[in-house]
Formats: C-alpha cells, structure tokens, sequence
C-alpha cells in the first residue's frame, strides 16, 4: 500500500507545481485617444456689432380722448382705417354741454346787465365804487365761464391729429366714458417716420453712439434688409425691463408691409470699431462654463494632448465670442470634441480649420 500513497502524493505535488509556474499573462494596457477638430489662433481687430430687437413703431402714437365725460353718441371708424388730419372720429352726446354753454351765456348776460346798471347807479353816486367794481368783476367771471364751457364743448367730440391709422378702438357708441379715458388710439404711420425700438444693456448703452449705423430685418419681410440710424438713447433704465430704451430710426425707402408693434430685429455698428484692440474670436462652441467675464476652453500646443485653460470673454456677438486673455501661449484651439475631454486628454486631430478672415 505504501508504493500507492507515494505515488499519489507524488502526483498532487507535481499538480501544485504546474499551478504555481503558470506563466503571468501580461496586459497592455492602451490609452484612448479622443477625435477632435482644432482651429488655429489669431488675433483679429474685429469689428463689433451689436445685435437688438425690438418693435416698430412711428414714435407718434397718441391715446384719444374726450376733454369731458359723457355718453359716446358715435365711432365713426374701425381698427386699421386710414385717417385725415382733421377727420372727425367720435362724438358725445351734445345735450349736456349744450346745456352748460348756454347757462354759462346767460350768465354772461345777467352780468353785463348789473354791471351796466350799477355804472349808470355810480355815475349819479347811488354806488359806491366797491359796487363798481364787485360788477365788473361779476362780468368778467361769467364771461370766463362761457369760454370754459365753449372749450370743452368743443372737445367733446374727437379729430384725427394727423394723417395715420386707427391701431385700436377702446370704446362704443351708447358706452358712458370718463373724462381723459381713452377710446381711440391713432398713429401718424402714413408719413412714413418708422422706427424700431429696441432695448440695451449697461454695455451696449456705453458702447453706442447716436448716428450710429444698423441693418432691420423683419419675419415679416424675409430676405429684406432696411437702412437706418441710432436717433436716440434713453438716459435712464426703465424700471420695468432693467434696460435702456433706443429707437433706430430708418433711411432710405421704407417698408410698406409693416405694422406697429411688429417685431423687428437690427444689427448696430458703433462708430468706434476703429479704435478696437485686436483680440481672438472663437465659436460658440469652443466656451465652455462661460459666466458672463470668463470662461473655459480646451486648447493643444503639441497636437497630442488638450489643456483646459480658463479665458476673459469680450463682447458676445451675432457669429462669434471674443476672448481677450488667456490664449496668448496656445496654438490651436478645440472647437469639437470637447464635451468629451479632460484637462491631459489624449487627443487626434481630425482636421484644422483657419479662422475667417
């Protein structure tokens, strides 16, 4: 039996031994590389453009109103009618102020009948002077009364300004209606004096100046572009908006399909390009984290490998983001792929583009 056991022992060492000397599979472990499209760096002096919009108005629009209050006798138009200058649009019921014109006339001439009488009492010293003149002061009060009542008998009915349209109507005819309340709102859009009002950040404010030059485009129009001007900048924030308000009025021909409050949209060259530092221009999708003054983006310097590097941003414009530091020691920069990279990341440069001249 012992033969036996040996062998079997024999056996179970010889096992343990081809274990142990399994050969150690080596691993090789490969990095990945991340494709990418880069774009040389160069500084530029670009030309800023301010990009705004806002709506079209003629800067004319008046609220119409009756001078005194009263039922609405008639409207004798609609929304969109073309209006003259002069044209009669609405009228009160007349009854009312008739009546106190002709009070007030009667007043009139109760007052210059006492006066005279008391001048012809004073003349035989049957009055005093205080009698006198307590008359005439009498005939004068009563007189400015009579001119009251005319005025606002005369505002009691509502006249076209000037050439326009009627934008919207507020009121009906048989309606009750407060003095000052409006009931008709005009515009003077037939002499054609458009303009788009926009609004301006702190920024853009500063930045602009009046006869600053812009191109208008309105949906309305597609495929059309209008002249116009910087004509004038607000000097305080509207507390509604936070914003500066700023018309740009247009030149040239004018537009004939265009309406007011009609959305528009311009883009402002200021007059101070000229004197514009040169700096870099990047695309949108270059900046990555960007808060307003500052941002990142993934630069190489040897094609291999991609660093993250963190930027001073400029004016955000209609096609590009302008960096003024940060990229002074870089040679390319990524503009795909870096969604998907750290700072090291190994990299292939799939091709390279030039920046547009």
């Amino acid at each position: 039996m012992k033969p036996i056991h040996y062998f079997s022992l024999l056996l179970y060492m010889s096992i343990l031994a081809a274990c142990s000397s399994k050969p150690a599979v080596t691993s090789q472990i490969s990095t990945d590389t991340i494709p990418v499209k880069v774009m040389s760096l160069r500084k530029e002096n670009s030309k800023f453009t301010v990009a705004v919009s806002g709506q079209f108005t003629t800067d004319d629009e008046v609220m119409l109103s009756f001078k005194i209050g009263g039922i609405i006798n008639g409207l004798f138009v609609k929304e969109g009618d073309a209006v003259k200058k002069g044209q009669l649009l609405a009228t009160l019921n007349p009854v009312e102020i008739n009546a106190q014109v002709q009070q007030a006339k009667l007043s009139v001439e109760k007052a210059r009948r006492d006066y005279q009488r008391t001048q012809n009492l004073y003349k035989d010293s049957v009055a005093t002077l205080e009698q006198l003149q307590n008359g005439k002061t009498a005939l004068q009060q009563a007189q400015q009364q009579l001119s009251m009542a005319s005025f606002n008998r005369q505002y009691a009915e509502i006249r076209a300004p000037k050439n326009g349209y009627i934008l919207k109507k507020m009121a009906n005819a048989g309606q009750q209606i407060a003095a000052g309340t409006p009931a008709l709102q005009a515009n003077g859009a037939q002499a054609d004096h458009w303009m788009l009002r926009v609004s301006l950040s702190d920024n853009e404010w500063s930045m602009l100046r009046l006869k600053d030059e812009a191109v208008i485009e309105t949906t309305a129009l597609p495929g059309q572009q209008f002249n116009g001007i910087l004509s004038r900048k607000a000097e305080g924030v509207d507390p509604a908006t936070g914003t500066f308000t700023a018309d740009i009025t247009l030149t040239g021909p004018r537009p004939k399909a265009i309406a007011a409050g009609m959305f528009g949209k311009a883009t402002i060259s200021p007059q101070q390009n000229t004197q514009t530092a040169a700096n870099w221009q990047i695309p949108y999708e270059a900046l990555l984290d960007g808060d307003g003054s500052s941002g990142y983006v993934f630069i190489t310097n040897d094609n291999k490998t991609a660093q993250k590097v963190k930027v001073t941003l400029g004016r955000i414009d209609k096609n590009a983001v302008t960096v003024t530091q940060g990229l002074e020691k870089a040679k390319a920069l990524v503009i795909s792929g870096s969604a998907y990279l750290t700072h090291n990341s190994a990299i292939t440069i799939q091709s390279t583009v030039n920046p547009a001249k």
